[in-house]
């Protein structure tokens, strides 16, 4: 083959590289056939150039029929629904027995569509010229053509190649992590003060210090919006979230520099601790919510770079998160709320904060404002003053605080409503009586601990208070069956013991 169709070989691969972005995927070992990729086309996904001297229409038809075959393969690896290749001949001479419709007709295999192109000979430079595709390219070839010219153009493609590379890898490496190893020794030093102090999985300890309740969350406590994030509720939790923070958090500093990460990490960590108090009642804490903030991010990294996203981690990120959504769902026990919560504000945060050296002051502006507006809207709908719009653990948290105040009227106009309107269970009716009988309403208490007892015949603290009160009313006879109960529920309580006994002992 004269030098100059390889000169145009590489003049063509050199246009699409540096010119239309096309990546290479593979280059043969003699280097006379080059397979490229560009996701962002709609027409021609995949390039294939062939540089070779074609004889009989039949080679050029089972090298289509091969070529199908190759394309669905990879098709299937990228994930597309579709798959549009360019199959560019390039010849000096058309097929000996050349069928004109050969290069008009594209080519279907199952998902795959294969457009084949032939440039040869003198009147291939003229096409290109005129190609719609590649009409913005420079096509003069030299009057001249050395084995000197085709090395240089080839130098020149492999040389922008090697540059996209390198410009792709530059987008995962912005810098040496810090405030992942910092976050992850936070967490760390947290849980060991934890066990020192009672250990992490007990209730009062998390509480005391910083876990997300709500009860105390409605009382003023908002700085639990962030406290949770260093927490975690066991070795295994601790050991699982510092793992995915290791791979996760590095990836994701890398990727936005530090400011930015800390940034996303902690809007990630509070829009989870704030979904989670919206919309479940639990206590929890954990640093899982900030974690799903990381997959958010790496989202948005995917909008910004689709192509480079896909083609790298994509298909795995998504599964991963799909994978934890629905174990999330399936597995008792689980702040699903949490997660959802910061894989959104992950998200958002990232289109707020941006990628380093990609300023989109409209897009940023978008997403920002974006964020005030839901995070208000959730606020407003998640959270009111009517105690029947609470769950009933919440409704039993603050009012068991406002007990522990000595705020016997508080205590009683949230529980109220709840008992009249609400879904009401033991603790709210039985709270609900303490702070009556501290306030001498004896008779609507002993109606409430009674409903408690319907609720809960095993609720030894209903059993002995109502006792206390039908003895100030006189019936000591019932007065003794619920102190009896109380006693046998519950021997370990000398108040129990004392009162029963007393009881006995009266005629």
């Amino acid at each position: 083959m004269d030098l100059r169709y390889h000169y145009l070989f590489w003049k063509v691969a050199h246009f699409l590289v540096e010119y239309k972005h096309y990546r290479i995927l593979n280059l043969s070992p003699d280097q006379d056939e080059l397979w490229l990729e560009n996701p962002r086309m709609k027409e021609g996904n995949i390039i294939r150039i062939v540089r070779k001297d074609l004889d009989w229409g039949n080679w050029v038809k089972k090298d289509l029929e091969l070529t199908s075959v190759n394309g669905e393969k990879i098709r299937k690896s990228l994930g597309k629904r579709k798959l549009h290749i360019k199959n560019l001949y390039i010849s000096t001479f058309p097929p000996v027995d050349g069928d004109s419709r050969l290069f008009l007709d594209p080519m279907s295999y199952h998902k795959t569509t294969i457009q084949p192109i032939l440039f040869h000979g003198e009147d291939g430079v003229k096409e290109l010229k005129t190609h719609p595709f590649f009409s913005k390219g420079e096509w003069e070839l030299p009057s001249e053509v050395v084995e000197a010219n085709v090395e240089w153009i080839k130098n020149m493609t492999m040389t922008a190649s090697s540059k996209q590379i390198k410009k792709e890898k530059q987008l995962f490496e912005r810098g040496k992590p810090f405030f992942t190893y910092f976050f992850i020794a936070v967490q760390v030093i947290m849980f060991l003060i934890l066990e020192l102090n009672g250990g992490s999985k007990d209730s009062q300890t998390l509480i005391q210090f910083g876990a997300k309740y709500n009860p105390l969350m409605i009382e003023g406590e908002w700085w639990r919006l962030v406290t949770p994030i260093f927490l975690h509720i066991g070795l295994l939790h601790l050991l699982m979230n510092t793992l995915a923070l290791y791979y996760l958090g590095t990836a994701v500093e890398k990727m936005f520099g530090r400011s930015r990460f800390v940034i996303i990490y902690m809007l990630s960590g509070i829009a989870g601790t704030l979904a989670s108090f919206l919309f479940t009642s639990n206590l929890s804490a954990g640093a899982s919510g900030a974690i799903f903030g990381c997959f958010g991010a790496l989202l948005y990294f995917g909008v910004l770079y689709p192509n480079v996203f896909f083609r790298t981690m994509g298909s795995n990120i998504i599964a991963v998160i799909l994978l934890n959504l629905v174990l999330g769902f399936t597995i008792p026990g689980i702040d699903n709320a949490g997660h959802i919560g910061g894989l959104a504000g992950g998200f958002l945060a990232a289109g707020i904060v941006s990628l380093p050296h990609v300023f989109r002051p409209l897009r940023q502006l978008l997403f920002l404002m974006g964020s005030i507006l839901l995070t208000s809207v959730l606020i407003w709908k998640g959270i009111g003053t009517d105690s029947t719009s609470w769950d009933v653990d919440t409704v039993n948290g603050v009012a068991q605080e406002r007990i522990a105040n000595q705020e016997w009227e508080e205590a009683v106009n949230i529980l109220t409503p709840v008992v009249e309107e609400g879904d009401p269970n033991a603790q709210t009716f039985f709270y609900l009586s303490y702070a009556e009988i501290k306030q001498n309403q004896l008779a609507p208490a002993k109606e409430h601990l009674m409903a408690a007892i319907e609720e809960d015949e095993g609720f030894h603290e209903a059993h002995y208070n109502l006792a206390l009160i039908l003895i100030d009313s006189g019936s000591r006879e019932e007065a003794f069956l619920h102190a009896k109960k109380a006693y046998e529920l519950n021997k370990k309580d000398k108040n129990y013991e004392k009162l029963y006994k007393e009881l006995q002992r009266s005629p």
